[in-house]
């Protein structure tokens, strides 16, 4: 007899936790399943420490496969699930596709950023929900800084050091919090010429700061974010973003170049196609987290809807610890369905909230019993240490070095603004050109920011021109290149291209050459990896060498404004073999070098041969 197939959709707080329990429970006699588009359990809590740079991403990074010896990781992305077949389907990091079979299945997708119709914060906002989001935040926050250091007007500097976090919650307050201090060292040791200072401000509709909490802990927090400078505005929010800064809803305008969208979570839109009873996004479960009529269907975690026993008529709310409680309670109720264990109804004893300020300062109330100053810190990070599954050590190697040694302040230029769009359902991976595409899914990149910055296109929409992964400008790297340039769509009577009316060989003029692809199609078929093509494979095939000498150079031009001219050929028949006579022209001077998302590989030929060196 065969193994009952467990299926875990999610390796969040919930999801991850079900998986360790289930494992134990078992003991071999389940085939468990984890389906996740990382190979990491990420601790959401320490994510802010990662932006300031406190910590490295790896610290905050558990890994599945390392913690969980006994269940089967599978890289992929659920994209459908048919409930009466009991398959999952889902795509693989690299575009392939499969389906899991499952007797029982466990959706643990967890919560995605809560867009609002706000004009311009799809295209000018970036979330806090994922390891890009954070790396892309600490490189722009540092190259603002560093921008804001070396401007001379004194307008652009005050834009450049000035950063709007919106929501007042738990994430926003730390991402303020931890924000301030960084810049503030910052300048610290490069003094901006204007004599200027960074500026943080917290926005929030609420009435206080963090008003889930108690309000003796809101009271703290927002004391200590006063003392750091930071602009805290109660009952305020963004009425509009643009290219240079924020519309306030009390009328107010402030130039910014960075805008931090803090205000809340949403489940993951992946529970809405099933078609099932819905609360507010979540699907509706009972209390011991399985969904009515459906025997083999159990969810926790932020995409379940669980009755709050302890308040009647209530439900559980979007916390990680609810989502790391529900986690071992579907785990038993999963093994007693096949007959290991009993069932049990979740049930939660408030244990009291922590929020980690920065420094020694943070705001704690465990057991109810309110803290703060230095006492709260060292409680703060105990929890922490002893919440986070894996890794402890490191991290609290990480704070002590940070707590006697400088911070690293530099750009690494990992992850673009147009990687991390704020429409993105899947926050924890970041987009890169031409990476497949899920349904429902925000792949798309972003349009260009007058500061070098991208910023996104309109929610759902298509990517701006010029941009990796959308249909790119001509003379922009990766894309269609402009008439004249390697790779591209030659000029009329170049070598390779597309001859001009009455030349020998040649076609009307205004049709299509060979060596570029037509607006807004594809040239070829996608690359099985997602990752990047090289500007030469996106233009299409490479014409044939002429006698311009290196492969991979572009053409000597013959003479200064001879683009695009050339003396008439002889007449008689074209040849079709052989390097033509003239080398062709040289490229603009403002012609762009690939940038950082142009991935190496070889470069292809139309005549079946490898070329020597790089584009």
């Amino acid at each position: 007899m065969s193994r009952p197939r467990i299926v875990i959709v999610g390796a969040g707080f919930a999801g991850y936790r079900t998986a360790r329990t289930l494992s134990r429970l078992t003991r071999h006699q389940a085939d468990i399943t984890l389906l996740n588009p990382t190979d990491y359990f990420l601790y959401l809590p320490l994510l802010p420490q990662v932006a300031a740079g406190i910590l490295e991403p790896r610290r905050v990074s558990v890994s599945l496969s390392g913690t969980l010896p006994h269940v089967r990781l599978v890289l992929g992305e659920a994209d459908g699930i048919d409930l009466d077949g009991h398959t999952v389907h889902y795509t693989g990091p690299e575009g392939e596709e499969g389906t899991l079979p499952f007797d029982r299945l466990v959706l643990a997708a967890g919560s995605v950023n809560k867009l609002l119709p706000i004009p311009g914060v799809a295209e000018h906002a970036h979330g806090f929900r994922g390891l890009p989001e954070a790396l892309y935040l600490r490189d722009h926050v540092t190259r603002q800084v560093e921008l804001a250091a070396a401007a001379d007007d004194r307008a652009e500097c005050a834009a450049r050091c000035t950063f709007v976090v919106v929501g007042a919650g738990y994430t926003g307050t730390e991402v303020a919090a931890h924000g301030a201090m960084y810049t503030d060292a910052q300048v610290r040791k490069h003094p901006m010429r204007t004599g200027m200072r960074p500026r943080w401000m917290l926005l929030d509709v609420a009435p206080r700061v963090m008003p889930e909490m108690d309000e003796r802990l809101s009271r703290t927090a927002e004391r200590v974010l006063r003392q750091r400078g930071v602009d805290v505005r109660m009952g305020t929010s963004v009425k509009e973003a643009t290219h240079d800064g924020v519309v306030l809803t009390d009328g107010s305008t402030v130039d910014t170049r960075t805008l931090v969208w803090c205000v809340g979570v949403r489940p993951d839109p992946l529970v809405e196609s099933l078609g099932l009873p819905m609360e507010r996004g979540r699907l509706l479960v009972d209390p011991h987290l399985q969904v009515p009529g459906r025997p083999e269907l159990f969810a926790c975690g932020d995409v379940a809807a669980v009755p709050d026993l302890n308040q009647p008529g209530q439900y559980t709310p979007m916390t990680a610890q609810h989502a790391w409680r529900h986690g071992k309670v579907c785990a038993q109720n999963v093994a007693a369905s096949l007959g290991i264990g009993e069932r049990r109804a979740y049930r939660h004893r408030d244990m009291g909230f922590v929020v980690d300020l920065g420094g020694a300062k943070a705001a704690a109330n465990p057991l109810g019993l309110p803290m703060s100053g230095p006492a709260a810190g060292a409680v703060t990070r105990g929890y922490h240490l002893a919440a986070m599954p894996g890794n402890r050590v490191r991290v609290a190697a990480d704070w002590l070095l940070d707590a006697v040694l400088p911070r690293q302040a530099v750009q690494l230029g990992l992850v673009r603004s147009w990687s991390v769009p704020l429409e993105s359902s899947s926050p924890e991976v970041a987009r890169v050109p031409g990476s497949p595409k899920r349904p429902g899914k925000a792949t798309g990149p972003a349009g260009q920011r007058p500061d070098g910055e991208e910023a996104g296109t309109h929610p759902g929409g298509e990517p701006a021109k010029g941009q990796p992964g959308g249909e790119p400008a001509k003379n922009e790297p990766g894309g269609e290149p402009a008439k004249e340039q390697p790779g591209g769509e030659p000029a009329k009577n170049q070598p390779g291209g597309e001859p001009a009316k009455n030349q020998p060989g040649g076609e009307p003029a205004g049709s299509r050459s060979h060596g570029g692809r037509a607006k807004g199609g594809q040239s070829g078929s996608p690359r099985a990896s997602g990752k990047p093509r090289r500007a030469v494979e996106a233009a299409g095939p490479r014409p044939a060498r002429g006698g311009s000498g290196m492969p991979g150079k572009a053409p000597r031009a013959s003479g200064a404004g001879s683009a695009g001219k050339r003396p008439a050929a002889p007449s008689g028949p074209s040849r079709s073999v052989g390097p033509p006579t003239d080398p062709g022209p040289e490229p603009p001077a403002n012609q762009p070098p690939p940038g950082p998302d142009i991935a190496p590989g070889p470069v292809k030929r139309t005549d079946g041969r490898a070329a020597e060196g790089d584009s």
